[in-house]
Order: C-alpha cells, then structure tokens, then sequence
C-alpha cells in the first residue's frame, strides 16, 4: 500500500536533486513520508486484527471447557 507512495516519492525527490529543484525535492520525501505512514497504519489493523482473533480464540476454547464441565457433571 505504502510501496508506491515511498517509490514514486523516492523518484521525484530523485528528479528534483537531479534538476536542483528543492520543491520537487521535498515534495518526494513528502510522499516517501506518507507511504511509511500507510504502512504503520496497516501494521497496526493487522495487529490490532490478530489481537481481536486471538481473544474470539480463547473466549470459543472457554466455552468448550465449559461444556466439557458440564457434560461430565
């Protein structure tokens, strides 16, 4: 997600230290700024993602020993 934004970034930063155009320039490192942005935002929803699954995980096992209790009873 975050890979083009850093590579079209890196390329007009690219362009504007080749042409001395210092706009051009802080425009890509901008952009390179922003992917890395994507990228944390979206290492932090898979996180956040696998949290959310690991706790459905251990409620659903909770429940199963539960029902195992109550059937030996």
């Amino acid at each position: 997600m975050g890979l083009t934004d850093k590579a079209k970034g890196k390329a007009k930063e690219f362009q504007g230290k080749a042409t001395g155009d210092k706009s051009r320039e802080a425009e890509g490192k901008l952009e390179q700024a922003k992917g890395g942005v994507k990228d944390a935002a979206e290492n932090v929803r898979d996180a956040a993602g696998n949290l959310v699954e690991g706790a459905r995980e251990d409620v659903e096992a909770r429940r199963a020993e539960r029902g195992a209790a109550e059937d030996r009873r």
